[in-house]
């Protein structure tokens, strides 16, 4: 094996590394819903996070990215440890599925059905296949299969070109002495575990890390003997992933990843003493047997089953043990701060996505109760309900920074036609929900200029003011019902019931000049009138805003003019909800 052997080597590892993860990251956009239903089904029992994390690893094939994550999970709040726990040990199941995929190459025989199996023989086809799909399709998920299938036949490509490489070596006399010394020495076990431990926390992937060793068996000097232990320090080495994700996360989140690495380390720790005592004591003749990539997946698969059936049962000592090493600091039981949206969720935008919806969900409630609260200020002014709305107004404010901040970020990574709709949906919601809570402040400001200057507002002031508040109130209902639940219904009753607020608002304004010129109200309590009624219509304008951008969203189109047009204009529906919504709010 000669230097030009070596940069051969080294450009079928680049190669193997890079189509593993383009493959991986097709495969994680064109299942990106798939991803969510996943995540949806999850609960609390341990089957269910098992298969939930077996699933998810066999679609992105890496257990690496999937404890990652989890990490991300936990520390978002949207897994707790306990059903972390189950989701890492299914990965370490799932992520099995590439050796299979791997040993492929092996495949030896001359009949035409044995020669069609070898990557070697349908690779350049898949290859064809997905150049056409990638450079020609004008549709993202046909350009995503394209991908797909380009990545599979650039890591086969390197995968053949690897054992290429190193094909040299069974005739190199010191590699050939070099495995002998392995296999003979009793502290050999041991070593290849450090070794695979030591290779894979260099590349930070288990599968890749089991792709070279595939390789290497191309040799014929690797036996199977050798090739056990390297496996179980593999599973050591891919734990060093998630103990770099979880810098500066929560408790909790930090505590998963020591799940990772606890579970691999016991699992190995107890399979390598039975090997140990096997090795010794039996020593069966087919661990001196030439390792072959078949081989080295079914050692893989039994390895991380075998491990994965021991270690199942003792979840609940798993997670003592986590507490045990990052402990709770005496006083802030319960108090660890949460994260409401973590960045290492963007390698998987629809689940990502689907966060963010959550934490806008979380905005919307409190911009319309801020709202809501606000309107019960105009007949009883309260101090300590002033108070709370100003605490939500500033936690709109800065649930607008951090989501505005999170989702153009998350723009820029590769994701499916219906999350780049849905994040740009939030980004347009967010601004309308920020300037509702906006509006609250300014209702409570005019509800404490009423207060402290004591303005008295006539019976019929207070008539007409009741029914636009009423009126306000149903749209914001309506608004929260409509985009929490994506409730096409109610928002289709919005922009009717927003026709109404703006003619009330015109109806108001008018009375209220009549009063003011027959001496029946102040000049003073005319403008605090006139910056309520206008804050409300605003108010509602945004609600209408709102519903726009979903139903248009469900369409996959974006032109709110058009929707407004569309609507309003000749649209019997529209009219009939219209004229029940003005008779139930007429003064």
């Amino acid at each position: 094996m000669d230097l030009f052997d070596v940069l051969t080597l080294i450009g079928g590892l680049c190669l193997f590394l890079f189509g593993m993860n383009i493959m991986g990251d097709g495969l994680e956009k064109s299942a990106g819903g798939s991803l969510k239903k996943l995540l949806g089904k999850l609960t609390g029992s341990r089957s269910a996070g098992f298969l939930t994390g077996m699933g998810v690893t066999a679609v992105i094939q890496s257990s690496s990215a999937t404890t990652v994550m989890v990490v991300g999970f936990v520390n978002s709040g949207i897994m707790t440890l306990k059903q972390a726990i189950n989701v890492i040990m299914g990965a370490n199941v799932g992520t099995t599925i590439t050796s299979w995929i791997l040993s492929l190459s092996g495949i030896e025989g001359n009949a035409w059905y044995i020669k069609i199996l070898k990557p070697t023989s349908f690779t350049p086809i898949l290859a064809l296949i997905g150049i056409v799909l990638y450079m020609m399709s004008k549709k993202n998920k046909h350009k995503d299969i394209g991908v797909i299938l380009l990545g599979f036949a650039t890591l086969m490509f390197g995968m053949d070109t690897m054992s290429g490489a190193v094909s040299g070596l069974k005739n190199v006399p010191e590699f050939q002495n070099l495995m002998i010394m392995f296999n003979g020495s009793p502290l050999a076990p041991l070593l290849g575990v450090l070794i695979g431990a030591i290779l894979t926390a260099i590349i930070q992937s288990s599968s890749a890390s089991v792709g070279i060793l595939q390789a290497l068996s191309s040799t014929g000097a690797v036996s199977i003997g050798a090739s056990i232990p390297i496996i179980m320090g593999q599973n050591i080495g891919t734990c060093v992933t998630a103990l770099i994700s979880s810098v500066g996360t929560n408790r909790n989140a930090r505590r998963a990843s020591i799940v990772h690495l606890s579970f691999n380390v016991i699992g190995t720790t107890i399979l390598l003493i039975v090997f140990w005592l096997v090795s010794a004591l039996v020593q069966p003749a087919i661990l001196g047997e030439s390792a072959n990539e078949f081989s080295i997946a079914v050692c893989h698969t039994a390895f991380n089953v075998i491990c994965t059936a021991i270690m199942l049962p003792m979840a609940g000592l798993l997670e003592k043990i986590t507490y045990a090493v990052v402990r709770e600091p005496k006083g802030t039981e319960g108090k660890d701060k949460k994260v409401e949206l973590d960045e290492r969720l963007m390698e998987t935008p629809a689940i990502a996505i689907n966060q963010c919806h959550k934490v806008t969900s979380q905005m919307a409630e409190v911009s319309t109760n801020a709202l809501k609260a606000s309107l019960t200020l105009l007949d009883n002014f309260d101090e300590e309900t002033a108070e709370q709305i100003r605490t939500d107004e500033a936690a709109a404010d800065h649930y607008e920074d951090i989501l505005g901040s999170y989702l153009v970020k998350l723009s820029t990574y590769p994701m499916s036609d219906a999350d780049s709709n849905e994040a740009n949906k939030l980004l347009f919601v967010i601004g309308d929900l920020e300037r509702i809570s906006d509006h609250a402040v300014n209702i409570l400001r005019s509800a404490d200029e009423i207060k402290t200057k004591d303005i008295k507002l006539t019976s019929a002031a207070k008539t007409e003011i009741k029914a636009i508040t009423g009126a306000v109130n149903e749209i914001i209902d309506l608004t929260l019902n409509a985009f929490i639940s994506t409730d096409l219904d109610a928002a289709a009753n919005i922009e009717p019931l927003e026709e109404v607020v703006d003619t009330l608002k015109v109806q108001l304004r008018a009375n209220h000049i009549q009063r003011m010129q027959k001496g029946e109200c102040s000049i003073e309590a005319g403008f605090v009138w006139a910056d309520i009624i206008t804050n409300l219509e605003r108010v509602s304008d945004h609600c209408s805003n709102i519903a726009g951008c979903i139903i248009e969203m469900s369409h996959d189109r974006m032109d709110i003019h058009e929707y407004y047009h569309r609507t309003k204009h000749g649209n019997p529906v529209f009219e009939a909800k219209h004229a029940e919504y003005a008779a139930k709010y007429a003064i």
